[in-house]
C-alpha cells in the first residue's frame, strides 16, 4: 500500500554500485511533473548530473562527496523562473518574479515536485537522500550548471540502490502537529519531552552511529544561529529581490 510505502522512509547514505539509467531518470522526472502546481506555473527544473567531473564538483561544493560520487543518480533540483520569461516573450510580456510570493510558488512547486520523484523512486525498491548541501554554495553551482537568472539551485537528491536499508526515523506524534479549529499549542511540553525519550532511545539503540541525544536540544542548537545567512544576498543576486 502508499501508506505502508511513506511510512517506511529513511534517507539512504551508502548505494550499490548500480548506474540509473536515464530512461528511468526521466521516468522518475515525468512522474514528479504529476505533483500540483500552484495556478499550473511548473516553476522547477532538475539537472540530471551524469558527468564525473560535474559530480565531483556538486560534491565539493555541498561538501556531500560521498552522496554526489556514489550515488546512481544525482539530481540538483530548482527553482525556474527563466522559462516562464521565455513563456511571457512569445506574447512580447515580461513577468515580474522578484517578489516573496514568487519565491514561494517556486519552492513549493520544486517541493512537491521532488517528493513525487522521491516516492517514484522508492516505489520502484530504490532509494533517496534530499541534499539541501548543495546551498552550501549555491553561487558556484549555480555557475557549474549554467543556471540563468531567474533560476535557483535549491536542493539536490540521490537516487540508486540502498547498500544498507536504515531504520525509519521516528517522527513527532500526530498530537503535535495535528490541530483541531485552532492552533493549540498548550500539550507541547508533554508531548515534545515525550518525543525526546522517544528520539533518545531510538539513537542509542538504532545499529549505526549510536548516539545520547534528544530532539528539542537538537532543534535549539541548530536553530539558536541563523543558517546560511548569505541566501538572502544570492537570492536578490538571482533576481528575486522582495521589493
Amino acid at each position: 500500500m502508499i501508506i505502508d510505502l511513506l511510512n517506511s522512509h529513511a534517507s539512504v547514505r551508502s548505494y550499490t554500485d548500480e548506474v540509473l539509467s536515464k530512461e528511468t531518470v526521466r521516468e522518475l522526472v515525468s512522474a514528479g511533473q504529476h505533483a500540483a502546481s500552484s495556478h499550473f506555473v511548473q516553476a522547477y527544473s532538475v539537472v540530471h548530473a551524469t558527468d564525473e567531473a560535474v559530480r565531483e564538483k556538486l560534491g565539493e561544493y555541498s561538501k556531500n562527496p560521498h552522496q554526489f560520487n556514489g550515488a546512481g543518480a544525482a539530481l540538483v533540483f530548482c527553482a525556474d523562473f527563466h522559462r516562464l520569461q521565455a513563456a511571457a516573450a512569445l506574447h512580447d510580456r515580461s513577468i515580474d518574479f522578484s517578489h516573496a510570493e514568487a519565491l514561494l510558488v517556486g519552492t513549493i512547486d520544486v517541493a512537491l515536485f521532488a517528493q513525487n520523484i522521491a516516492i517514484a523512486a522508492e516505489s520502484k525498491g530504490y532509494g533517496i537522500c534530499y541534499i539541501g548541501g548543495v546551498r552550501n554554495n549555491p553561487a558556484e553551482i549555480s555557475e557549474l550548471l549554467k543556471l540563468p537568472d531567474g533560476v535557483v539551485p535549491l536542493f539536490g537528491m540521490t537516487i540508486g540502490v540502498p547498500a544498507k536499508v536504515n531504520e525509519v526515523k521516528p517522527r513527532l506524534p500526530v498530537d503535535a502537529v495535528l490541530h483541531e479549529n485552532m492552533y493549540d499549542a498548550s500539550n507541547y511540553e508533554e508531548v515534545l519531552r515525550g518525543y525526546d525519550a522517544t528520539m533518545a532511545t531510538y539513537y542509542e539503540t538504532r545499529s549505526s552511529n549510536q548516539k545520547i541525544a534528544g530532539w528539542t536540544e537538537q532543534m535549539a542548537d541548530f536553530l539558536e544561529s541563523p543558517q546560511r545567512p548569505y541566501m538572502k544576498e544570492f537570492l536578490r543576486d538571482r533576481g528575486f529581490k522582495f521589493d
